[in-house]
């Protein structure tokens, strides 16, 4: 016999809940990055305290949780037209409770900026770029994964342990010149072009626009391949940025 599929509410309640899981596990590996740092914010008004993560760092981190109740709320409500975005065929929704709460918090961040913001304050939803609350949500579910191997490939521990091995030592003397140079080497470049608007076709649909700039982060990360520091991160045990495929 025929299983009869699930309602459509079902079907986006249950992928909403394998959601929760996986924000719930970065939101754990993002804490867990940053050395013990509190969830709670500093009790400083100020950008940034002498403890812990400064706020304009943590700003969507820290609404994750409120993000995905709102994104399920979004979902779950109105209607939406299915259709090809260029990116597959995608649920096309409109998403106003976290359109507003993404808004808030760009406007919180650009007070505290102080002027100086680089590139667009657009928020992309419901359209070709992020067709809906849940796509925008994953988005940002991806930082851990994009941030915890480079975090970890220039960590002074992987370095100094690499820099122990004599062949090891020689590469990263002869590429870099010191291991402390060759830490600085793939920050500076992850720096200047893991935000710099590549990845897409134009500037104001990718690396410019809020949510883009993990488009550009991405576009780096499928470039690594190609960079002259690739050999350090596969002597660090590098895999790939969606997990170790098994390894264990």
């Amino acid at each position: 016999s025929v299983v009869p599929s699930p309602p459509p509410r079902r079907r986006a309640a249950v992928a909403l809940a394998r959601v929760a899981v996986r924000l719930r596990r970065a939101e754990s590996a993002a804490v867990a990055g940053g050395a013990g740092v509190s969830r709670r914010a500093p009790p400083s008004s100020s950008p940034s305290s002498g403890r812990g993560v400064p706020r304009r760092r943590r700003a969507v981190l820290a609404q994750l949780p409120r993000m995905w109740a709102l994104a399920e709320k979004d979902l779950l409500s109105g209607g939406y037209r299915l259709r090809d975005t260029g990116q597959g065929r995608h649920r096309v929704q409109s998403a106003p409770n976290v359109g507003q709460l993404m808004s808030e918090v760009l406007r919180r961040l650009q007070a505290e900026q102080g002027g100086g913001w680089v590139g667009s304050s657009a928020v992309h939803l419901g359209d070709d770029d992020v067709p809906n609350a849940l796509v925008w949500v994953d988005k940002y579910s991806q930082v851990p994964r994009i941030l915890g191997p480079i975090a970890h490939a220039v960590s002074q521990s992987t370095l100094d342990s690499l820099a122990a091995k004599p062949g090891v030592r020689g590469y990263i003397v002869s590429a870099f010149g010191s291991a402390e140079a060759c830490r600085l080497a793939v920050l500076a470049d992850f720096f200047k072009h893991g935000f710099d608007g590549s990845g897409a076709d134009n500037f104001f649909d990718a690396g410019s626009c809020i949510d883009g700039r993990l488009t550009s982060a991405w576009h780096f990360c499928a470039r690594l391949s190609k960079k002259p520091y690739y050999p350090l991160f596969q002597m660090s045990g590098f895999v790939g940025f969606d997990g170790a495929f098994g390894r264990r």
